[in-house]
């Protein structure tokens, strides 16, 4: 492996690991895993979710390296998504079991794979715009085996992860990036600011966790609710709002998600060197 893609590799598979962590340890989120509790999830606790994101680091570099400098194909979509299978059992072995990030693989390693196409020169509009593209192609190998998402998806008429990112991840480009990024222009703390892009998703996107555990009801009152809190500005409300998500069993985990999703495409930064890819690579490790 040249020293480019190699640099590039890993230091785009920390930043993905990294973003993972960054959104679980967020605190406080209502109805999932924070540094708080556990919110809806009786399976899940924040170490077993930073112990998830750390097993997937090998398998979002070996995303970025087989996409280095190619472009979108079947053949690479085939190639990515078997490693993405492979993430997925590396997954499971780590937390004996539980799904804990499956819909984070494939949405964060679309983003990995695309950046790698560019080299790590393209800007986060050609990196969704590709990602997109990439997720267009069939997958000809894929299981034929009904997820709760694919069936809620089909349920309510909702584009779910798969359509996201087909689409270019249209809730990152057009909410929670620029709520991030307007936040903190306002001086808002960085977590405050991650919050408010956390809740911008939450009320926009027809989460298919939400819809799984709690169906329409539940989605029309967790938007409702995050639109509410992001309106009046108050984010001293998330506590209380995450003990009534919990009580309903609300969990925005396709959400959760798309931030980790936007925290990467916060961290990816166009026309580096690959000097500079080894020193961020260097200090995030």
């Amino acid at each position: 492996m040249n020293t480019d893609k190699r640099v590039f590799s890993q230091y785009a598979a920390r930043a993905a690991v990294l973003s993972l962590i960054e959104e679980v340890e967020l605190t406080p989120k209502p109805g999932l895993v924070d540094r708080a509790n556990s919110g809806a999830h009786n399976d899940l606790t924040i170490d077993l979710m930073r112990k998830s994101a750390e097993s997937l680091e090998e398998t979002f570099e070996q995303m970025a390296s087989v996409s280095y400098g190619l472009s979108p194909s079947q053949a690479l979509r085939e190639e990515i998504a078997a490693i993405g299978r492979k993430g997925e059992n590396t997954m499971f072995e780590a937390t004996g079991g539980v799904n804990t990030h499956k819909g984070a693989i494939w949405a964060l390693g679309l983003l990995v794979s695309a950046a790698a196409m560019g080299k790590g020169s393209y800007t986060i509009e050609k990196i969704v715009e590709v990602a997109g593209e990439t997720a267009r192609f069939p997958d000809r190998y894929c299981p034929i085996i009904k997820t709760n998402g694919s069936r809620v998806a089909v349920k309510y008429g909702v584009n779910g992860a798969k359509g996201e990112a087909q689409q270019g991840f249209p809730h990152i480009m057009n909410l929670s990036l620029p709520v991030l990024k307007r936040a903190r222009t306002q001086g808002m703390s960085e977590d405050d600011a991650r919050l408010c892009a956390l809740l911008a998703l939450m009320a926009h996107l027809d989460d298919t966790c939400i819809l799984h555990r709690g169906g329409a009801e539940a989605l029309s009152f967790a938007k409702n609710q995050a639109a509410a809190v992001l309106n009046v500005g108050n984010l001293g409300k998330l506590k209380n709002l995450n003990d009534e998500f919990t009580r309903r069993n609300i969990s925005p985990g396709g959400s959760a998600d798309l931030l980790a999703a936007t925290l990467l495409l916060d961290k990816i930064q166009v026309n580096k060197a690959v000097s500079q890819f080894r020193k961020e690579y260097e200090c995030i490790h």
